[in-house]
């Protein structure tokens, strides 16, 4: 089933119903606040260790399944140093300054650097849903298609910082909402309409990806536009971490294809970027994308912890911290039965269905010293709530293990 909303003029299907959320999900939220499964305000330990205040001014050790640090950098000590020296050479944590004024010297640094080290011309936000809503909105003027405003095609599961920007959208241009991989009915819009984009994760957030091979299929036989968001995917593929969705295109992005990537995550620093392929694009978003006209850089403490993560890119560490994920992966899967099983992703998710069975299993995990995340609706659709787990370069194979006996036990408790 399609979703469909005009461009300006004609009738808008409406893209959001914030009122109507909030209401369904504002009891399930109070459930798990209840339990302290939500907003935890913890201690770093060490490896993907935390330690959670509890009464008496005492603490308890908690191994974290949440984060997706996914290569275990985010306590690396070189990226630590990183952010702390560039902090101390500079002098400042920040400047309050478009990015059309004033830059750091140190990031063009990194951009240069991210440049080289991803084949693209790299740009960065302070956040990757910066720079999906400076992204989307150019896209949908036209200006990168040739002058031709494009249908613009959401998957159904596309990420929440993509989707929010459906409106904003279908000011400038059609907006339609596909299935969820639905390669077939892409294609029909394809052939019914002369520019088209697509805007879907490369990994997504719940597990599961996009078909990059077939979009591409798609994109040279109807110069498909693709907007993917490969937040999840950053650094966890490739020789260079160049992520799951620029891992298959060896020959480069081309003129149709914008990637947006975390530098945060697997990356382990802080921040969002832009891989961009022509010089025609990166003066377009240097000068009209909003994050980069109307607000600031990401701070300098983030630079310099993103200039020592793609140091360590470019040394075998990469390698061996991706192939000690996937070794957490595949022990996960030995023993705990999910839809993703098998899969090189980094993201598990048990589905239990009802929404307070999901906040009791995370809780009974939570007290077996283990914190997974409770997933409801809106993150997931309604009455498909669950536990969804992480694991990483960063745990060890016994906390692996220990975690996955605590989530069958749960379960059937």
């Amino acid at each position: 089933m399609q979703e469909v909303a005009s461009g300006a003029g004609s009738a808008k299907t409406s893209h959001r119903n914030t009122a109507g959320l909030i209401s369904h999900a504002s009891p399930h939220f109070a459930a798990a606040h209840l339990d302290g499964l939500m907003a935890l305000y913890v201690h770093p330990s060490d490896g993907r260790a935390v330690e959670l205040p509890v009464s008496g001014g005492s603490s308890e050790r908690i191994i974290d399944f949440v984060r997706c640090s996914y290569l275990g950098l985010d306590n690396h000590p070189s990226i630590i140093e990183g952010a702390i020296e560039t902090v101390r050479r500079y002098g400042t944590l920040h400047w309050s300054c478009a990015r059309t004024r004033l830059n750091f010297a140190a990031l063009g640094d990194l951009e240069d650097a991210l440049s080289d080290l991803f084949g693209a011309r790299v740009t960065t936000y302070t956040t990757v849903l910066a720079a999906n809503l400076s992204a989307l909105p150019l896209i949908a003027s036209g200006v990168l298609t040739g002058g031709k405003k494009p249908v613009m095609v959401f998957d159904r599961l596309a990420h929440a910082t993509l989707a929010f920007n459906k409106p904003i959208v279908a000011e400038e241009c059609e907006v339609r909402t596909i299935g969820h991989n639905d390669l077939q009915a892409l294609e029909d819009i394809c052939r019914q309409n002369d520019t088209v984009a697509y805007v879907c994760d490369g990994v997504y957030s719940m597990g599961g990806c996009a078909p990059i091979k077939e979009l591409r299929e798609l994109q040279e036989r109807y110069g498909l536009f693709l907007y993917i968001d490969d937040a999840h995917g950053i650094s966890i593929f490739g020789e260079r971490g160049e992520g799951f969705a620029r891992s298959q295109m060896p020959e480069g992005l081309g003129e149709r294809t914008i990637i947006a990537a975390s530098l945060g995550k697997g990356f382990g620093a802080s921040g969002g970027m832009l891989m961009l392929a022509t010089a025609f694009q990166e003066e377009i978003f240097r000068r009209f994308a909003l994050a980069h006209a109307f607000s600031a850089s990401i701070n300098v403490a983030a630079i310099g912890a993103a200039l020592a993560s793609q140091s360590i890119h470019r040394t075998r560490e990469l390698g061996v911290r991706q192939r000690a994920l996937a070794e957490h992966i595949s022990l996960f899967d030995e023993l705990v039965p999910t839809v993703q099983a098998g899969s090189r992703l980094p993201i598990r998710t048990v589905v239990v269905g009802d929404e307070l069975a999901a906040i009791g299993a995370a809780r009974l995990v939570l007290d077996s010293g283990y914190y997974t995340s409770a997933i409801f609706f809106p993150t997931v659709a309604k009455g498909r709530a669950g536990l969804r787990i992480c694991p990483t370069a960063g745990h060890t194979a016994s906390e692996v293990r220990e975690v996955a006996a605590a989530i069958n036990h749960a379960l059937k408790g």
